[in-house]
């Protein structure tokens, strides 16, 4: 049984149990977010291209906080979960989740860590892959200062600040955004003051980033955004001892320990 088929099967199995199962479908040979209510749409079922499902489940459960759900997560989405669980932005309780383990293609483009899910999963899907380290972000931490600063430059000038970084992830949701404040980010400049704009991005998603890539995929300017932010977690790993998405009952380093409201 192939991976698809098997998917389709764990999906098939969780609709007789809740009210829809969050995955891809594949319809007119476009991807996108869908909620599967009956077991006759699963010939749609798709895989690729990743998507943040973890933001349409929180758009779900805004309109419906009692709906039972399912929900199909790769490794970075079921760590998006957990941090998003963390802040409030979704409601873990009634949801029901399928793991679908990355192929090694697939870890090696996104280079990531930990290509499987493993911590909410009741259901598996697909094989463990071996871990791929982020070589980008490696060989900038064996610069020095003066050359990451300079290689982040030249990165930087690319931005057309058009906001899709923000936009596609998951742990971005702060009813206001400092991004479009006159006094931090200045209108109508392109690219944006260096390093202002992503300094301040990099700063909101410490903590929570779970390397899950939806910045840089969405990048017109193709800037290596993921690397900036694994250098940001190995520095959160080591000062705090914090790893985002690892553990549900580990409290963030960098969040008051208060209600947030979705």
């Amino acid at each position: 049984m192939n991976r698809l088929e098997a998917l389709r099967n764990a999906v098939g199995e969780l609709l007789d149990k809740v009210e829809g199962v969050i995955a891809l479908r594949n319809k007119s040979g476009h991807v996108a977010p869908h909620l599967f209510r009956e077991r006759e749409e699963l010939n749609g079922l798709g895989l690729s291209p990743k998507y943040p499902l973890p933001a349409t489940l929180r758009l779900i459960q805004n309109e419906y906080p009692e709906a039972k759900l399912g929900i199909v997560c790769r490794g970075c989405e079921e760590r998006g979960l957990i941090e998003m669980a963390k802040r409030n932005q979704v409601e873990l309780g009634n949801v029901t989740v399928i793991g679908l383990a990355c192929t090694a293609d697939e870890a090696e483009e996104c280079r990531c860590a930990k290509p499987y899910p493993s911590v909410l999963v009741d259901a598996h899907v697909g094989e463990r892959t071996e871990p791929v380290p982020d070589r980008v972000a490696e060989e900038l931490r064996q610069k020095e200062v003066a050359e990451r600063l300079s290689f982040w430059r030249s990165q930087f000038d690319k931005c057309i600040k058009c906001y899709a970084c923000r936009n596609a992830c998951p742990q971005c949701f702060c009813p206001e955004c400092t991004l479009e404040e006159e006094l931090w980010v200045e209108r109508g400049r392109v690219p944006p003051p260096f390093p202002s704009f992503h300094l301040i991005r990099a700063m909101h998603t410490a903590g929570k980033c779970v390397g899950c890539r939806e910045c840089e995929l969405s990048c017109p300017a193709h800037i290596p955004m993921t690397a900036l932010y694994a250098l940001i977690r190995q520095e959160m790993g080591e000062m705090f001892g914090y790893e985002p998405g690892v553990d549900l009952e580990d409290q963030p380093p960098l969040v008051l320990p208060m209600e947030v409201e979705i």
